[in-house]
């Protein structure tokens, strides 16, 4: 049963990261090293968090038949009888001692300090050393291998050359120690320790930031008028950069434009511009294959190999941005259109949800047998705000559980750390499948505290996890660096809250095997009894100035808006965020009745068309109403900011004239998002 139920931890795991990499990462287009590196530091710190339960239950029973070994020695009946008032609660009033049980989860010894072992030197390998390496090489837009590989080691020498300076400061510090002996194992610790300590220091920030928001944007999520509100708020802010990103791309496109028709086919950089001009949009690269020859004959400046390389970078950065934008631009209106159409619902007496836009809805066999139209309406009207309500309830009892344990967990006598006691509690009883369900429940709400505003954070646009497959190489594989680098002082953490680590707690007894491998962190005394015991208080600030969102207020003065219902600021992006999505709205409608109409009258006259709707199959259509498609489709677009704009006009007249199919670039009627951007396997690799 031990060995079926490690296995199935470890199927799940992993099922559960590629899931969650197939979110936010484009496993179609993405480099496959990049993917592989993701997935691998991602499966592994979630693994750590669903193994160390089993490795708690384990070291508790391994305890409990170390304790029945001693106290089988002979004693006198005087200390038997003062033994019996003082263990009553521990041990039965009866002769013998009440026989360990065996947990269904049991490990047998070896298997658990090899597993940590190689779990957490994979992943200290991938954060500190891989996946820096794999950032710079994914991020370089040299054009060969070589190229990339020179980039990466010069750009991470800087990065290498400061922890080694760490290292060796650390290294003669405890060597000018009279009371210390240098040994491998010592190094070993001095380097986990280093590791830690730094985890540490991001852990509680993220953890008293995470501690409170979590359960309060459950709560304030129950509310449809408050979700309806951010998101207005959201739509203003992703317009403008929806702008910017089109502005930028369209920039970048004028530069990429001279360039193509600068250097010629004979030339030696030649095949650097065809490479270019792989990663332009296939519509751009229509117009500059048609208009290779520089306009009134002018003679343009030879590029050098490193203006391309740049030129590159920007074509890449603003290609990917410019998608990004439009993929989330189209979600969130769709959630501002589900919204107001709830909104419209909750009075309704029909007792179904009327969608604005039945066409953008899937319907799957889950949408017709389960989730029909009276269901969701009961869910979004009825149910969905005292569940919301009651699961934040039970989150903020969860947080005020683990900020008085952080505050308390060093207290032995008297145990104070609420897990500490529920951990003891259950381990007299020995009751493993409740302690695996304690450390279980606790370790998993730290980690969603925790990894929940690593998903969250955003950087300016270096740093942003985005769904829906629109999320860089390199912001994955900073995600992973933080994860591999945040979850061993989280475990450590939480081994102290419950009193399993010696370290903190200083207890005579097993530790752990996840413990074993980290070595004694007394080694270096000032951190051990200092910096592990009390900066973990420092989360009780963190939970108060996120309460207050002293963070947001001070982001919101330095220009970077952020939601504050309190705010100015807010309630004008909120009115300029409502007329954008009534704006989107009315365009939806014309372009969905404009589709009716051409459905009508198809099959009305009978007009015959192939299986796939292109612009062919509407030529007589077209014709007969006299539409200026032939026209437009004639005309020259040339890249200056005027004729840019008669662009965008005529791009919209062939988008009312023709049909989505025929635009991969376009949202699809049935409601999926495509990828702005025509799939390119292995969007970095040139060679």
């Amino acid at each position: 049963m031990s060995v079926a139920a490690l296995v199935v931890v470890v199927v799940v795991v992993f099922f559960l990261a590629l899931y969650l990499l197939q979110r936010y990462g484009d496993l179609r287009r993405q480099q496959r090293m990049v993917l592989l590196g993701t997935l691998l530091a991602w499966y592994l710190c979630f693994l750590i968090v669903f193994i160390l339960p089993l490795d708690v239950s384990t070291t508790i029973y391994n305890q409990c038949l170390l304790d029945k070994a001693n106290q089988r020695t002979p004693v006198t009946q005087a200390t038997r009888s003062n033994q019996t008032d003082n263990d009553a609660s521990a041990y039965p009033a009866v002769g013998e001692p009440k026989a360990c049980e065996k947990p269904w989860s049991y490990i047998p010894d070896g298997i658990l300090p090899v597993f940590w072992r190689v779990v957490y030197w994979t992943s200290q390998f991938l954060t500190w050393l891989l996946l820096p390496f794999m950032q710079s090489y994914a991020r370089s837009a040299a054009f060969s291998r070589v190229g990339k590989m020179k980039t990466a080691l010069i750009e991470n020498a800087i990065y290498y050359g400061t922890y080694l300076l760490i290292f060796i400061s650390l290294l003669i510090y405890v060597a000018a120690h009279p009371s210390w002996q240098l040994s491998w194992r010592e190094l070993q610790t001095i380097g986990i320790t280093a590791a830690n300590t730094w985890g540490l220091f991001l852990l509680v920030l993220l953890l008293g930031y995470g501690l409170v928001e979590i359960p309060r944007s459950y709560w304030l999520s129950s509310s449809h008028g408050y979700l309806l509100a951010k998101t207005y708020f959201k739509a203003a802010k992703m317009a403008t950069e929806k702008v910017e990103a089109e502005e930028n791309l369209a920039d970048v496109m004028e530069d990429v434009a001279a360039v193509n028709a600068s250097v010629r086919h004979n030339h030696h950089l030649r095949k650097c511009v065809d490479t270019i001009l792989t990663k332009c949009p296939a519509d751009y690269q229509e117009d500059m294959g048609r208009h290779v020859e520089s306009p009134g004959g002018e003679q343009n400046v030879i590029p050098t190999k490193r203006s391309l390389i740049n030129l590159h970078k920007k074509v890449i950065y603003a290609v990917h941005r410019h998608a990004q934008t439009q993929v989330q631009w189209s979600i969130l209106t769709d959630e501002a259109f589900h919204l107001e159409d709830v909104a419209k619902s909750q009075s309704s007496p029909v007792r179904q949800l009327t969608h604005s836009f039945p066409s953008a809805h899937h319907h799957g066999w889950i949408r017709r047998f389960f989730y029909t139209p009276t269901v969701e309406w009961y869910w979004e009207c009825v149910f969905r705000q005292g569940f919301y309500r009651l699961l934040a309830v039970l989150l903020c009892l969860l947080s005020a559980a683990v900020v008085w344990s952080e505050c308390t967990f060093f207290s032995t006598h008297p145990v104070l750390s609420l897990f500490a006691v529920f951990v003891d509690k259950a381990e007299k009883n020995h009751n493993y499948i409740c302690i695996e369900m304690v450390c279980f429940v606790s370790i998993l709400f730290l980690c969603v505290c925790v990894y929940s505003t690593v998903f969250r954070i955003r950087f300016f646009n270096y740093y942003y996890l985005v769904p829906h497959h629109q999320t860089d190489a390199y912001s994955l594989q900073f995600s992973g660096m933080l994860f591999c680098r945040l979850t061993p002082p989280l475990c450590l953490n939480f081994l102290g809250l419950i009193h399993m680590d010696s370290t903190i707690s200083h207890q005579d007894r097993i530790q752990t095997s996840y413990t074993s491998i980290m070595g004694s962190m007394r080694v270096l005394s000032f951190i051990s009894d200092g910096f592990y015991i009390y900066y973990p208080m420092l989360v009780l600030l963190l939970c108060f100035a996120t309460f207050y969102s002293l963070g947001s207020r001070c982001l919101n003065l330095l220009g970077f808006p952020q939601y504050i219902t309190d705010g100015d600021l807010t309630s004008d992006l909120e009115d300029e965020g409502r007329e954008l999505i009534r704006r989107e709205r009315r365009k939806r409608q014309k372009a969905e009745d404009g589709e009716n109409r051409r459905w009508d009258w198809r099959e009305r006259y009978g007009v015959q068309r192939s299986t796939g709707r292109t612009r062919d199959g509407y030529t007589e259509i077209k014709d007969s109403q006299g539409s200026p498609v032939t026209e437009i489709k004639n005309s020259v677009i040339t890249f200056n900011r005027r004729d840019r704009d008669t662009e965008e006009q005529q791009r919209g007249l062939l988008q009312h004239n023709s049909s989505d199919e025929d635009s991969p670039n376009r949202r699809s009627t049935g409601g999926r998002y495509l990828s702005l951007s025509h799939p390119r396997a292995g969007i970095f690799e040139d060679v």
